[in-house]
């Protein structure tokens, strides 16, 4: 990930003051970039970048242009299609290997209207200096971070990160994903507008062959890199799912001609805890080179402060999960690897919190999951993002590709409901997809995992350790006084209001605590989760041990098959039959 920041109309254009406040605006990203700088000046404008080099590390340096110059881009991202992208313009003239000059090229070509042509995670500021008119624009999920801010003077501020922005802005907020904004029109526009948005529930019945298909395809366009890289392995289905999918794949890429063909995985947790034992019988299932990090309670609340610095969120779950991420991505960097993949957002688009077994009905199952995965770049893809960044790693997250979604998100619900009758846990129909008896991509028992949240599979006394902290930093009284001291996302626990009180003395303005969407946020007690079981409302508590009953004992009739797996026989009756069509292509297999 880089970091980028432009500052756009601005006052005193030609101030060598200004000049030397932008650099130093910019500085406080370097550890998204820290590989180079770059500062380009048109007038009152300034696009700012610090690049961190996956992609032609030599040349790629940023801003970019196109020909003449005349067009000027600063992007923080991976555009995954930009070698048909150069080939659909052969008059152009690229003057770099760098996967985001095509934007500059996109622009000169089709005006503003080329966004959705990107396939990727990105964030850029474009400046046409031909009439000094810029856009601006974010990936369809929001994997980037991207924030926008607006001075006294009448200039428009973006940046990376809120500490880019926020002592230099009389109002910042949250740029939108998915969207553009365009100094000639003055606003903003959706850019991504897929069929699930609507939230109207489809009806395409499930084919776990093109659904593998399609998360294969996913996962090998994120291969592409300059650089050492490796899969952030937990031991779940999700990062199981990428590291086994990237280990097939990866002896025919440019990555193994250059770095090896055998995959680095790593993963973090306390002493003995699920997520290391998990994850360790996955390597040595896959034959990773597996990196095993261990921390302690201590070590994580020693670094609870500098998490909320580079996250920038007060929000209990996000930061509990964050911090194991912060500290496995420090010594990841010190290995020299500068990207990884990563499980993220398979629970958004599948249904995989557990309280998705209190769904009604497929139509509330289906609005849920919609709204969990426009609600993505507030939570995880913002841990993901700047936990790693946070010390110049680049994380890319196969399950947010644009067309796995468009793919996922088609399925008729009806088949993704937890249905234990049927034996179908959650998350069934990926699971499903990948269960192939020929050449197997994961052991039975780890395919069908039950779910576990990332800050409880670290090691279940984390998260007791952080309450016993933030009891020991809040009173009684502070907390009876939350509601006139933080009247906005009021902090209903001991814990919320430490990070409250850490976040306000970083970030102390009052658009910077509007970016934070719901102090406490209780991931598996939304408003959908208590209209389903009323139970829901009295949990305090976001980790994934509160799911009331589901955990575990909800698995009381599930029908164990040879081999350890968790099926339905009702339902595998109607799920076409996957033959396996040659070990030369292993993993391949059509429907019959």
């Amino acid at each position: 990930m880089c970091g980028i920041l432009a500052v756009l109309g601005c006052s005193e254009p030609d101030s060598q003051a200004k000049r030397v406040r932008v650099l130093e605006l910019s500085r406080r990203l370097k550890h998204r970039g820290p590989d180079w700088s770059g500062l380009y000046q048109h007038g009152d404008c300034y696009l700012a970048h610090q690049r961190l080099a996956i992609i032609d590390p030599a040349s790629g340096d940023q801003p970019l242009f196109n020909e003449d110059k005349a067009i000027v881009v600063t992007v923080n991202g991976e555009i995954y299609n930009h070698e048909q992208l150069r080939a659909s313009m052969p008059n152009h003239k690229f003057r770099t290997d760098s996967d985001c000059e095509v934007i500059a090229h996109l622009y000169e070509e089709h005006g503003e209207n080329f966004v959705n042509m990107l396939d990727g995670m990105f964030s850029f500021v474009l400046l046409d200096t031909r009439d000094n008119s810029f856009i601006v624009a974010r990936d369809a999920i929001g994997i980037t971070s991207l924030y926008m801010g607006w001075g006294l003077d009448g200039s428009v501020w973006i940046s990376s990160e809120l500490k880019g922005l926020n002592d230099d802005c009389e109002h910042f907020e949250s740029f939108p994903p998915g969207h553009l904004f365009s100094s000639k029109s003055g606003g903003l526009r959706r850019w991504y507008n897929p069929p699930w948005f609507l939230e109207t529930v489809p009806s395409t019945p499930y084919d776990p062959l093109a659904l593998r298909r399609a998360f294969e395809n996913a996962v090998i366009k994120r291969l592409m890199t300059d650089v050492p890289f490796g899969v952030l392995l937990s031991g779940g289905l999700d990062s199981s799912l990428v590291a086994s999918i990237t280990a097939r794949h990866l002896a025919g890429t440019k990555a193994a001609k250059q770095w090896g063909a055998q995959l680095h995985t790593f993963c973090v947790g306390l002493e003995n805890s699920p997520d290391l034992k998990a994850a360790k019988e996955v390597a040595d299932y896959l034959g990773t080179v597996h990196h095993e990090f261990h921390f302690t309670v201590q070590d994580g609340i020693d670094a609870i402060e500098d998490v909320i610095y580079h996250v920038e969120t007060y929000d209990v779950t996000t930061i509990r999960a964050s911090t194991p991420m912060f500290l496995m991505s420090r010594k990841i960097k010190a290995l020299g690897v500068k990207m990884v993949l990563s499980g993220e957002g398979s629970d958004e688009i599948f249904g995989g919190y557990l309280y998705f077994h209190k769904a009604p009905n497929k139509e509330a199952f289906h609005q849920e999951t919609c709204h969990k995965i426009k609600a993505l770049h507030m939570y995880d893809c913002l841990r993901a993002n700047k936990s790693t960044s946070a010390w110049g790693l680049e994380a890319r997250v196969p399950f947010l590709d644009k067309e796995f979604i468009d793919v996922a998100m088609a399925i008729d619900p009806e088949w993704k409901m937890i249905n234990r009758d049927e034996g179908r846990i959650e998350k069934w129909v990926i699971r499903r997809a990948f269960d192939d008896e020929e050449h197997p991509y994961l052991p039975k028992h780890i395919l069908y995992r039950q779910k576990e949240q990332f800050s409880d599979g670290v090691g279940y006394s984390w998260i007791d350790g952080l309450k016993a902290h933030a009891a020991q930093n809040v009173t009684d009284r502070m907390m009876r006084n939350a509601g006139h001291i933080y009247p906005h996302n009021t902090p209903t626990t001991k814990e919320a209001y430490y990070y409250r009180m850490i976040f306000e003395r970083f970030f102390p303005q009052n658009s910077a605590r509007l970016t934070v969407p719901g102090g406490a946020s209780i991931a598996c007690s939304t408003a959908k989760a208590v209209e389903w079981d009323a139970a829901w409302s009295n949990n305090l508590d976001p980790s994934g041990r509160a799911a009331l009953g589901v955990h575990d004992s909800a698995y009381e009739k599930q029908v164990v098959v040879a081999g350890g797996g968790i099926l339905a026989p009702k339902m595998i009756d109607n799920v076409p039959r996957m033959v396996d069509v040659g070990a030369a292509t292993p993993g391949v297999a059509i429907a019959s």
